[in-house]
């Protein structure tokens, strides 16, 4: 059963003069125009995310060659810088055998 059926035109204006009662002419204008504008950018997003999925299925997939490995791919990506894993020394250029050379010579030994 529709609910709505059940609310006729004396129940409607009750409903609406309890509502200007409780928030005021000025505030259901602005009420409004914020519902508005939320409905504009969830549809927005709606059609941007169903415009990226047509996009993706009309590309085809990537080809993965069998000597391709995993870094490979990663590398390609623009922006993508792989770890120096194999590095002795911090970002800021010291290194870790500095540091603690640093750190022994400050305490005097007796």
């Amino acid at each position: 059963m529709n609910m709505l059926a059940f609310i006729g035109t004396q129940e409607l204006m009750v409903i609406l003069i309890v509502v200007l009662i409780l928030f005021g002419a000025r505030k259901i204008p602005e009420f409004a125009r914020g519902l508005g504008q939320g409905i504009r950018e969830f549809r927005k997003a709606s059609r941007e995310i169903q415009e990226e999925i047509e996009r993706a299925a009309e590309q085809p997939p990537p080809s993965t060659s069998p000597t391709s490995s995993s870094t490979a791919t990663a590398n390609s990506e623009p922006g993508y810088a792989e770890p120096d894993l194999h590095s002795d020394t911090y970002p800021d250029g010291t290194s870790p055998t500095e540091e603690h050379e640093q750190t022994t010579n400050k305490h005097p030994s007796a």
